[in-house]
């Protein structure tokens, strides 16, 4: 099962020696919704390769408040791990499942050496890199530019394209989390946007009806 996962999200990626590489020296690994699969200050020997579900990845500042930053779909690696295993240095993000999720993890030693030798590998990382990158952007921007009834609204579409369906099971407390901000804002703003028929809301649930 792990080869093929691996096959069908990255052969059209990853040359076929370097999946072959890849299923016999990496470390596969399934986690439920919720789990943390990457911690704050936790040492990194691995980057992860996401063959099934969705990841979100989170800053935390100094009062232990967490921000989303972006989420991995399958088919996708973390640059920001791969940029601290690089460097041997500890992890600065957050990494929870936002599914049940499976990965399989490379060893630090192998990024390097495959960077130096393997054109699809290397294309893969700095496409890796681009794509975060634009994404801490559009991160900033949506900080800088937006007002929280249109973050809300972006939040939740996202989400709708991330799950591949308009419904969407998640708490108010769960959002206010995400975008760092309180639950009473998130239910008063959910609230207008139900009043202005964008979403429908019912208990521990929303359907987007726009987007």
């Amino acid at each position: 099962m792990t080869n093929k996962l691996l096959q069908q999200k990255f052969n059209q990626i990853l040359d076929d020696n370097l999946l072959n590489e890849i299923f016999q020296t990496g470390i596969f690994k399934e986690y439920k919704k919720d789990d943390i699969i990457i911690d704050i200050n936790q040492p990194l020997n691995y980057i992860p390769l996401l063959l099934s579900g969705n990841i979100k990845i989170l800053r935390e500042d100094a009062n232990g408040d967490e921000l989303l930053l972006y989420f991995l779909e399958a088919g996708d690696t973390c640059a920001m791990s791969l940029t601290c295993c690089l460097k041997t240095s500890k992890s600065n993000i957050r990494a929870v499942a936002e599914s049940d999720s499976s990965l399989i993890l490379i060893p630090v030693e192998k990024i390097q050496d495959w960077f130096n030798t393997n054109e699809s590998w290397r294309n893969f990382i700095l496409d890796a890199y681009q794509i975060r990158f634009n994404e801490m952007l559009e991160t900033i921007d949506t900080l800088a530019f937006m007002k929280m009834d249109e973050r809300i609204f972006k939040y939740l579409i996202d989400k709708v394209k991330l799950n591949a369906s308009t419904s969407l099971e998640i708490k108010h407390n769960d959002i206010a989390e995400d975008l760092h901000t309180s639950r009473v804002v998130i239910s008063r703003i959910l609230k207008q946007l139900e009043n202005e028929n964008k979403i429908k809301l019912s208990r521990n649930k929303i359907e987007v009806l726009q987007f």
